[in-house]
């Protein structure tokens, strides 16, 4: 029997069970065996339980957990002078940790700790109380140890290729048949490809999300249901020009599995760090790609393209392809000037640095600058361009693919659409019967009414494009019109511009090298 000592204990049972005893199957520690063990032990030494504390799930080399975080403050309240635990691991096994707590923390605020199977109590002389930190010791090796068996089992599988992530990627699935293998999501694929045509299109990450967002496509964080503190992309739909770039610069969309991109700093510090890019864990064609390697490689070549082109009042089609021919930097294109109505460009090196003259201005009429490039452009497309192969090659790509993806998105619209007549149709019947009130009933009709227009819209141009796609003799008009428009630079965009230059040159002495994206096509 426990001795009294004379003091009456109001007892704490704490009990915990790491996702890593549970994955060894380990019967003894768990979370219904450590009760009616020390519920047994209560028993036995006639003493009164205050409250049961359990953290299942939680691992024993980090102390922020629920319940123990509970049991610290019925401690600090008074509300409880005895804390038991099977031993001393289900306290912890960060032995700074642990022995902070046994040496310090219950003497302080008059706690008695009971480990029963290791014979350890604190109120005690005995000599198992004197290797009480060895004991904590070898539960700190213990948990290091079986952190880099885990970690070494992750590796082993992601070397094969399997996918061992916690969520997936957006636009993929655990495939429901095995776990580490990875199944597309039909409508979030189409959001994906979406994006990266919108890319090669010429758009910004910023134009792109505020598309998508004016659009209401649900983000990722919506599907996943992300509960971050102020996540604005869950609670309002919100599309983040970093989301846009993170699924444009990702290689697990053409079938490659990309892993070991972060990691933790140690198995007692939770915080997470990203890897260097050389200790990527990178398998070829692990799963089906949801975009051709031509498309995603020429995206990576545009992205330097369409980096940095903020939303302004004007935007100019060489934004982000200017370059200073004499320090490699950027150029960039300020603000049109009210006084002449006139813009020029300058070197953000020596704008940056203008006091220590590192570089000259560089600056010149853009306008100007721009009617020089579309007329050399016009002359290169002139002399060396085939026009018949850039037919065949655009009647290649309006393939079967493009008006499947189409129809798929087509359903998707359907649905959304469908959906928001019957909210529409729902919330009118509320305010018949006076459920909600006419201000609460407007307001909601004119945020579901926008969104209806917009799916409205897209799916009206979606049906035009496919019934299109089955007109031959329209689909060689638009061809040979948009070949003579596209070979005279009659009507030049961002998209063609992006298409036909890598980047331009600008020299202080007005030396202009324009480096062009094709060869003799």
């Amino acid at each position: 029997m426990l001795e009294s000592l004379n003091k009456i204990y109001n007892v704490g049972i704490y009990i915990r069970l790491s996702r890593e005893d549970n994955d060894k199957q380990m019967m003894s520690e768990s979370i219904t065996n450590q009760k009616s063990l020390l519920l047994q032990y209560v028993k036995e030494n006639n003493l009164r339980v205050y409250d049961i504390y359990i953290d299942d799930g939680y691992s024993g080399t980090n102390f922020d957990r629920p319940d123990f975080n509970r049991l610290l403050n019925d401690i600090e309240l008074g509300r409880i002078n005895m804390v038991i635990t099977k031993d001393m691991s289900r306290l912890g096994r960060d032995y700074i940790g642990t022995g902070n707590l046994i040496e310090k923390y219950f003497p302080e605020h008059n706690v008695r700790y009971i480990a029963v199977t290791d014979n350890i109590d604190t109120f005690l002389d005995n000599s198992n109380n004197d290797i009480a930190p060895f004991k904590a010791i070898m539960n700190d090796m213990y948990a290091k140890d079986i952190s880099k068996k885990i970690k070494s089992s992750l590796r082993a599988k992601q070397k094969e290729g399997k996918f061992v992530g916690g969520r997936t990627p957006f636009g993929y699935n655990q495939d429901p048949n095995d776990k580490n293998h990875l199944v597309i999501n039909e409508e979030q694929s189409l959001v994906v490809k979406r994006i990266f045509d919108m890319c090669l299109e010429g758009l910004s990450f910023f134009k792109i999300a505020k598309q998508l967002t004016i659009e209401g496509v649900k983000t990722p964080a919506q599907y996943y249901s992300f509960e971050w503190k102020n996540n604005y992309n869950l609670k309002y739909g919100q599309w983040h020009s970093k989301t846009i770039r993170d699924i444009l610069t990702n290689q697990m969309y053409i079938g490659d599995m990309v892993q070991n991109r972060r990691s933790k700093v140690n198995y007692k510090v939770k915080k997470v760090i990203r890897n260097n890019p050389k200790d990527y864990i990178i398998i070829e064609n692990t799963h089906e790609p949801i975009i051709d390697k031509d498309s995603f490689y020429e995206v990576q070549k545009r992205i330097p393209k369409n980096v940095g082109r903020n939303e302004k009042k004007e935007n100019h089609l060489l934004d982000g392809l200017l370059y200073c021919g004499d320090c490699g930097h950027r150029i960039s294109i300020q603000a049109r000037r009210k006084k002449d109505n006139r813009c020029y460009t300058i070197c953000n090196y020596y704008r940056t640095y203008m006091k220590q003259k590192l570089c000259t201005t560089h600056s010149n009429n853009y306008d100007e600058l721009e009617k020089v490039i579309i007329n050399s452009l016009t002359n290169m497309c002139l002399k060396y361009i085939n026009k018949d192969k850039i037919k065949n090659n655009a009647l290649n790509n309006l393939d079967e693919n493009n008006k499947i993806n189409s129809e798929k998105e087509l359903e998707i619209l359907t649905s959304d659409i469908k959906q928001i007549n019957d909210n529409l149709d729902i919330i009118y019947i509320d305010k018949l019967n006076k459920k909600i009130t006419e201000e609460q009933f407007e307001r909601v009709k004119v945020k579901l009414e926008n969104e209806l227009n917009i799916k409205q819209k897209r799916y009206n141009e979606l049906n035009i494009f496919i019934n299109d796609n089955n007109n031959e003799e329209f689909k060689n008009k638009m061809i040979n019109d948009y070949i003579n428009k596209f070979l005279s630079m009659e009507v030049p965009n961002r998209e063609l511009i992006i298409n036909l230059i890598d980047k331009i040159e600008i020299f202080e002495d007005k030396t202009i090298n324009i480096k062009v994206s094709f060869s003799k096509l």
